[in-house]
């Protein structure tokens, strides 16, 4: 098998656990007696634990290589992922999330370079084809939780039982990856850089990645709790919320590297957030769950490519290792991913689901802004 499919693959069994977890999250709010806001707060668990991790675990992946951060963080991530649905209060759920982030971003840094590193070897593009599997199997992963929930299999059963099923494959693929040697790829030269802080093309990437993944976290932990609070859905109607958004993310990354070819990276990326855009205020409006779906497809298209498309564009930049320049966007990527959420859910408190998810306009107003910072550099 060749290693642009291995990495696909190993793309494509990553999410798979955590997928299982999403639709179980209205469950967990419920079994705890929390709000809106207390949920948001426990939801503020893994952006730390993403926060600690991230600064260091850029020269720890460039030191330690993608190879082996994938295949030792694939074990450590699937035996943490179901901690949360083990919660008995607040403060556990926060604290388990955390632990799950940490995690969760060393493990999703080493994917993200080694997408890279095969794409430089084999001169193909592949980093938007690989998210696209990531999003598939999120997808995968949030139907076979929904199925589950609609079986009435406990959150930790259904959650540790995929997470089990996922492990032997996932070790299986990733012993076949590459080790990538040369330039900003290889440890010796990570260890001859001094450090820097980020530069303005760097910062401006990371300005247009965080308001795709914003929209991408909010929609994971707050659309089947706006189909069940707007439209009294039930759960597994609820979780199909974000299956729908899920297919069309997996659509316009399978798509990505192809259109990237023919139109470039800014004129896609900006198609793409005016469709986000379109998505957010057709959710505002949607009179019930046809229309809500809808706009839920409309943002998934509109966030596809997005991500794909700045850690090539931060990969590309010789100013630091690539996995360093990776790990600072990874940081703002998952910072947007799991700040926003929490964000939604105090803001609904005080109003409610609509309002909550319509904070994400402006910033996705702000990401389309910056979509010339991907223009492709020599």
């Amino acid at each position: 098998m060749t290693h642009q499919r291995l990495t696909m693959l190993v793309f494509f069994l990553q999410p798979i656990a955590f997928g299982a977890w999403l639709p179980r999250i209205p469950d967990i709010q419920r079994a705890l007696g929390l709000g809106s806001a207390d949920l948001a707060l426990a939801l503020l668990g893994m952006p730390i634990g993403i926060l600690l991790t991230l600064p260091f675990a850029g020269r720890f992946v460039a030191y330690a290589g993608a190879r082996a951060t994938i295949l030792y963080g694939f074990p450590v991530f699937l035996a943490l992922v179901w901690l949360p649905t083990m919660s008995w209060n607040l403060t556990a759920l926060f604290f388990f999330l955390a632990i799950v982030g940490i995690a969760l971003a060393t493990l999703e840094l080493g994917l993200n370079v080694m997408a890279d590193a095969v794409e430089k070897e084999t001169r193909s593009l592949i980093m938007s084809t690989c998210h696209g599997f990531w999003s598939l199997g999120i997808m995968l992963g949030n139907l076979i939780g929904a199925g589950l929930a609609g079986l009435h299999l406990a959150p930790h059963s259904a959650v540790m039982l995929v997470a089990a099923v996922v492990l032997l494959p996932s070790m299986a693929f990733a012993r076949g990856l590459p080790n990538p040697r040369g330039g900003a790829h290889d440890p010796l030269h990570a260890r001859s850089m001094p450090f820097r802080l980020p530069g303005g093309a760097l910062l401006a990437v990371c300005a247009f990645t965080f308001g795709v993944t914003m929209t991408e976290g909010a929609v994971a932990d707050w659309s089947a709790v706006f189909l069940r609070d707007v439209f009294d859905a039930g759960s597994m109607q609820a979780g199909l919320g974000y299956s729908v958004f899920a297919v069309m993310v997996a659509a316009g990354r399978f798509f990505g590297d192809r259109l990237k070819a023919r139109y470039g990276p800014v004129r896609l990326a900006r198609a793409c957030g005016l469709a986000n855009v379109l998505g957010l205020v057709l959710l505002y409006l949607s009179p019930d769950t046809g229309v809500a779906f809808l706009g839920f497809a409309a943002m998934g298209l509109g966030v596809s490519v997005g991500f794909p498309l700045a850690v090539t564009a931060a990969a590309s930049l010789t100013d630091r290792p690539s996995a360093s320049s990776v790990a600072i966007l990874s940081f703002i990527a998952l910072l947007g991913f799991l700040v926003g959420p929490p964000v939604i859910g105090f803001v609904a408190e005080l109003g409610d689901m609509r309002l909550g998810l319509a904070m994400l306009l402006p910033v996705a107003i702000v990401s389309l802004l910056f979509t010339g910072a991907l223009k492709p550099r020599a």
